[in-house]
């Protein structure tokens, strides 16, 4: 007898009976039923789900029970989850069967009238038919902020504003050295908030600091010394343009300058260290720029959120220490979004003429309208309200993390949360990659610090420096992404894949 049949037929324009049947509980007889019905055909591809709090109120079981169960379904493949879109029923190329141990696998096809498997046919073994890769329902990757948060009407009257005033020339072939309304912009903003020192003749427009990087890549060549965790798209690019990266090895005081040699530039994050966390002490700061003066090298200064500090005092640029021989990047991808593609480059005044030269033979320009209006929106006032306003937000889901955890699991050590957009878990030794996939089953893209470690740490780092061996075993949660709807669960479902004490 069925324990509750349910009629949808006014949420999702069919209806759709589940019947919680079985030993095992109601989480587990829900799982049954849904994966019968996805199976059975009865919820066709595409068919959208409930949510889960309307299908908890409706079976009268708790809604973290239809949580889990749905978040269990997509990291099996059988329903997908989508912002915007809601849980649905995935596209399945073969039905599921069950392997011997117990765990669910796509269906091997079969030869046709014979009912039996392809796999032994012929000289070559054709490989399973796997379902494809499916969106994780909650989302705590380090990267990006929450788009819903973007200032929309702010942004539309500074636009309405920049294109009000814009001279004709803006709607022309366009300068790659970047519009000079926001490069005067920009030469005020970070001297007054970032302490740089600069005019508007050393600021080159890009699209964010992998463009930068890029470009500087060109013109400056040779080797560079990197943090040894840092972000592996950067040093893959560098390595793409023929650059050599070769680690420095990273503390709590961040990377060890000290093992710099005869490099050509070295890359840091001094701000904020990424993604271990913490500011470069200032002694190190003060020693890259000796380093700097005295091999001729270049230090690049990238400072991917210096805007978000919340229990410590603002950290000045290190390009405050020595204009001519830092490079100063920043972008708007962390503080506005990522899709306005906007960054900059405060260089010394001998690489301007090489950089432009290279940006206008090799690359695109920004948007010279949205140029304008971040121009226009950092000259309101505007920009310095949004980033006042993300700042407190920010630092409210940094509380919200650090309090769960200290709930649910104080064995867990929390770091680098003084400033940026993401927090570093520290885990057992030997537990990253078991925490990873367990969070994948609740649902949860989450990544280990493992991730971002330089592949040559156990070699010779710069100057013949040993570099050690290894890592520590971490998550880096990024607690800026998910909407305010969702970041509960989200951390719920953190939670329950963290290892217990």
């Amino acid at each position: 007898m069925a324990e509750s049949w349910v009629n949808f037929a006014e949420r999702l324009g069919v209806d759709l009976h589940l019947e919680l049947t079985g030993a095992g509980g109601r989480r587990a007889a829900l799982m049954r039923a849904l994966r019968d019905a996805v199976e059975s055909g009865r919820l066709a591809p595409g068919t959208r789900l409930p949510p889960y709090r309307s299908l908890a109120a409706d079976l009268g079981i708790a809604r973290n029970t239809v949580a889990d169960a749905y978040a269990e379904l997509v990291a099996e493949g059988r329903l997908t989850a989508r912002q915007g879109s809601g849980t649905r029923v995935a596209e399945r190329a073969a039905p599921l069967r069950d392997d011997r141990d117990g765990r669910r696998t796509p269906a091997l096809p079969t030869r046709p009238g014979t009912g039996k498997s392809t796999a032994g046919s012929g000289s070559r073994r054709p490989r399973p038919i796997t379902a494809p890769a499916r969106r994780p329902v909650y989302d705590l990757v380090q990267g990006q902020p929450d788009p819903s948060a973007f200032p929309r009407t702010a942004w539309l009257a500074s636009a309405r504003r920049a294109l009000t005033a814009a001279p004709h020339d803006a709607f022309g072939s366009g300068d790659p050295h970047g519009r000079l309304e926001l490069r005067e912009a920009l030469a005020g903003y970070l001297a007054r908030v970032r302490g740089v020192r600069t005019d508007p003749g050393r600021i080159v427009l890009c699209s964010g600091t992998a463009h930068a990087l890029r470009l500087l890549a060109a013109v400056v060549g040779g080797r560079w010394a990197v943090e040894a965790y840092g972000l592996p798209f950067h040093r893959g690019l560098l390595e793409a343009a023929g650059v050599t990266t070769v680690p420095l090895a990273v503390d709590e005081h961040g990377a060890d300058i000290g093992g710099l040699g005869a490099e050509r530039a070295v890359l840091l994050t001094p701000a904020h260290q990424f993604p271990t966390g913490g500011p470069l002490h200032p002694s190190r700061r003060t020693a890259a720029v000796d380093w700097a003066r005295s091999t001729g090298g270049l230090v690049l200064e990238d400072d991917y959120d210096g805007e978000f500090r919340y229990d410590r005092q603002p950290v000045g640029a290190v390009q405050s220490l020595d204009p001519d021989g830092v490079v100063f990047m920043g972008s708007v991808s962390k503080s506005l979004s990522p899709a306005l593609r906007i960054g900059w480059m405060v260089l010394p005044g001998s690489l301007v003429p090489e950089v432009v030269a290279a940006k206008s033979e090799r690359e695109q320009f920004s948007s010279a309208t949205d140029q304008l209006t971040l121009a226009d929106f950092i000259v309101s006032g505007a920009y310095d309200r949004h980033v006042r306003r993300m700042r407190q937000r920010h630092r409210g889901r940094r509380d919200r993390l650090v309090s769960v955890l200290a709930e649910r699991a104080p064995h867990v050590r929390v770091t680098g949360i003084a400033a940026g957009l993401h927090a570093v878990l520290e885990l057992p030794p030997g537990t990253e990659r078991t925490v990873v996939k367990a969070a994948a089953w609740q649902g949860l893209a989450v990544e280990g610090l493992a991730g971002y470690l330089h592949p040559a740490r156990a070699g010779r780092g710069p100057g013949g420096r040993e570099v050690p061996g290894g890592g520590r075993d971490g998550l880096v949660v990024g607690y800026a992404t998910p909407p305010e709807h969702l970041y509960a669960n989200a951390l719920d479902a953190l939670c329950r894949a963290l290892p217990p004490e």
